[in-house]
């Protein structure tokens, strides 16, 4: 099938339309028609080859939001009309210890990218959700339950929202504890609307003081100005867990120093270069950890979309037209967006 998409053909290249060829519906595979994809910083990244590995031509885009257009045969779980999204990922190899257990994102023979990745499918590898329909294995699909209305705000939790969710579970974050959120930004501001639905008191960190408004609203219980060192020490030794969602480099120390004993901070951001190296003595004397998290699996991903559809939680977001992508990046490389664009696939005509 040909499809209508935007994509480069080199990483010194902006993003243009292009067509692109699907694969008809096999027996086990969903037809989506994309209504919304949203921008990750990570797409910016892959497109310009900031990340080893690129294969031109790259349709970025794994935060996929649309209706169910046709199913395969052996197809149970979805029927044509159906709200679905598909995330980061679009097969893995299922036997391995991390498959059987549901956490495909940690495939010991390598996730499937919904980009970016092998497929037997022209043009030899996968092209992401910049584009007007997609074809998946019905094990990778998902089912949205928020409103058709809500949908353009669904689309990012199918990366931002679980990218955090994630690890608030697997840390068993809830009442009765103190949880810190680095960072306001595309991740950052959907940890601190989860971590507060899940019960727990949220601290948000950021380095600017203009932000503090935004995170309250988003429902934060305090707001702490990392650059400020007072603040910073009047919170030592009292939180159960931080998530950490800077891509930046920074010093992880001002944030170790703040959990309690047996504390852990988990880092979901992949910076441009390492982190310095941390204060040993401040983990060894504490049992501190410092951990990190990636995604999540399908089963984890429809809980975060079923947690986030009945407390109403969606991603806050500014809708561009696909002709807008190449402003959209720039804007992104400045922290000008609040908080994540999506595309309106529609406006590719």
């Amino acid at each position: 099938m040909a499809t209508k998409a935007f994509g480069a053909y080199a990483a010194d290249k902006p993003l243009e339309a292009m067509e692109i060829e699907r694969r008809a519906p096999g027996a086990h595979d969903v037809q989506i028609d994309i209504a919304y994809c949203g921008v990750c910083h990570s797409d910016l990244h892959q497109v310009r080859s900031e990340w080893d590995g690129t294969l031109y031509p790259c349709v970025p885009g794994h935060e996929i939001v649309g209706r169910v257009s046709a199913v395969g045969e052996h197809v149970a779980k979805f029927a044509v009309g159906d709200l679905v999204g598909v995330g980061c990922m679009v097969d893995s190899c299922q036997h391995c210890a991390s498959c059987d257990e549901g956490l495909e994102q940690y495939c010991e023979n390598g996730f499937v990218g919904t980009y970016n990745g092998p497929t037997p499918d022209a043009p030899g590898h996968t092209l992401g959700g910049y584009s007007q329909r997609i074809v998946v294995s019905d094990k990778f699909v998902l089912k949205v339950g928020h409103g058709e209305e809500q949908l353009a705000a669904v689309a990012p939790l199918l990366c931002a929202g679980i990218t955090t969710w994630s690890p608030l579970r697997q840390w068993k974050v809830g009442p009765g504890q103190k949880v810190g959120i680095v960072g306001i930004g595309g991740l950052g501001h959907m940890g601190v609307k989860l971590a507060h639905a899940l019960g727990a008191h949220v601290v948000a960190f950021t380095t600017s003081e203009s932000k503090r408004a935004d995170a309250l609203a988003l429902g934060a219980d305090e707001v702490v100005v990392s650059r400020d060192a007072d603040a910073m020490a009047a919170h030592a030794n009292s939180f159960d867990f931080i998530l950490d969602t800077v891509a930046a480099s920074h010093n992880l120390d001002a944030f170790t120093t703040l959990l309690k004993r047996d504390g852990t901070l988990t880092l979901v951001g992949v910076p441009e270069h390492a982190h310095p190296s941390p204060n040993v003595a401040a983990l060894i004397f504490k049992r501190r950890s410092i951990a990190g998290s990636l995604i999540g699996g399908i089963a984890e991903t429809q809980e975060m979309l079923d947690f986030c559809a009945e407390h109403g939680i969606v991603s806050d977001i500014e809708m561009i037209r696909a002709d807008e992508i190449n402003t959209a990046y720039e804007r992104m490389l400045k922290s000008d967006v609040k908080y994540r664009f999506v595309i309106d696939i529609a406006s590719m005509g």
